[in-house]
């Protein structure tokens, strides 16, 4: 019997084009370019808060564990007592501003401190020639849309920034600090003093007053 390809040469004419057009098909999916998608600031955000999250970079001593905040800052139960009677008073001291700030890094809301802390070394800028950089600088950080370290600041506040930024004097960031501040009082400071590393520094000072109490007791 005859082979049936010399019978019906078409056929084979069909099966070498079908491989032709499947060999092309498969060169034109291999020289075809993928598209890439750049990650927006979100994104970046969004990985950044994921790699906060891994143990390692937080170190093994975490701050949220009773004691932990004491040995990370070196302050006296008395001095610690003190940063509860205001926020203002937390703030003013060294030792209350660094123990507030690594109480926020546990939350990943540091940005919130980091910002207040950038605009009150704004307004000690001296040269009016260092402003403009440094206030830009400062806006695209903290507050411009989808920026690094963005701070929650409602429509109005941001475009009012972004207008004083234009032409900055030392009060360009007054408004927006003044609604950060307002929203870590609100409600960090809050979870501050009621968190178990602050209630931690504060046993000390319990247990001096139990200490003093038993060695000089109340005259009858």
């Amino acid at each position: 019997m005859q082979n049936p390809l010399l019978l019906f040469p078409q056929l084979n004419l069909a099966a070498s084009e079908d491989k032709t057009h499947y060999r092309a098909m498969g060169s034109a999916a291999r020289e075809e370019p993928q598209e890439t998608n750049k990650p927006g600031a979100k994104q970046k955000r969004n990985r950044l808060s994921l790699l906060l999250q891994r143990p390692e970079v937080h170190g093994g001593d975490h701050l949220g564990r009773p004691g932990s905040l004491t040995k990370a800052v070196s302050v006296s139960p008395e001095e610690a007592l003190k940063w509860g009677e205001s926020f203002d008073k937390l703030l003013s001291e060294k030792a209350g501003l660094d123990a507030f700030t690594k109480f926020l890094k546990t939350e990943f809301s540091e940005e919130n401190i980091e910002f207040w802390i950038a605009c009150e070394d704004y307004k000690k800028i001296k040269s009016a020639q260092e402003l403009l950089p440094k206030a830009k600088t400062i806006f695209e950080t903290f507050i411009e849309k989808d920026a690094p370290k963005e701070v929650n600041l409602d429509w109005h506040t941001r475009e009012v920034t972004r207008v004083a930024v234009g032409d900055p004097g030392h009060g360009a960031f007054e408004a927006a600090q003044r609604r950060v501040y307002a929203l870590m009082e609100q409600d960090s400071y809050r979870r501050f003093l009621g968190s178990a590393a602050y209630l931690g520094l504060l046993r000390g000072h319990s247990r001096s007053c139990r200490l003093k109490h038993r060695q000089f007791p109340p005259e009858k």
